[in-house]
């Protein structure tokens, strides 16, 4: 089993030798033992607020780099007649904090019967498809939590807001 503990940095230029076919939800993991798409067993323990995106290269204990893919994910494709009427709805999804990918013209969430609703009603269309899904990243690391108790506490889908950003 190879294990991978770290991302090349943007730009590296480099021959890649295994690729991580993951979906969204794992991508948000830092710890995980999963297979590279040629079937080798890996061990992914990546630092604290890493999120994989498609198209990272990580550096595995042998040496090899391997490519992060977004893997195709069952996706609810959302398009509006007007740029106004999709400005709307992606009001109305960040509002609710819902993870969106923002395409040219187009938004793409996960399957909500609510949240589907409540687009149509908005004058949205909407088509189930599968695709990768590589939402945006905000202010927060992660889906919204807003459970009281809870000791995990630290979004994961964001890129800013961790405890190294605080200004308290």
């Amino acid at each position: 089993m190879i294990e991978i503990t770290a991302k090349l940095k943007s730009g590296a230029r480099t021959e890649v030798q295994g690729q991580l076919r993951l979906p969204f939800e794992l991508r948000q993991k830092r710890w995980l033992f999963t297979a590279l798409a040629a079937g080798e067993e890996v061990a992914l323990r990546l630092p604290r607020g890493a999120t994989l995106r498609g198209g990272e290269l990580l550096l595995a204990s042998d040496g090899r780099v391997i490519e992060v893919i977004a893997a195709a994910e069952h996706v609810v494709h959302v398009e509006c007649a007007t740029a106004t009427e999709l400005a709307r709805v992606a009001y109305h999804l960040g509002n609710r904090h819902v993870p969106v990918q923002v395409g040219d013209g187009f938004l793409r969430i996960f399957a909500d019967p609510v949240l589907e609703e409540m687009l149509s009603g908005l004058g949205a269309k909407l088509a189930k498809i599968e695709a990768p899904f590589e939402p945006e990243a905000g202010a927060y690391r992660g889906a919204h939590s807003h459970r009281e108790n809870s000791l995990d506490r630290a979004p994961r889908i964001h890129e800013f807001g961790g405890p190294e950003h605080s200004r308290g």
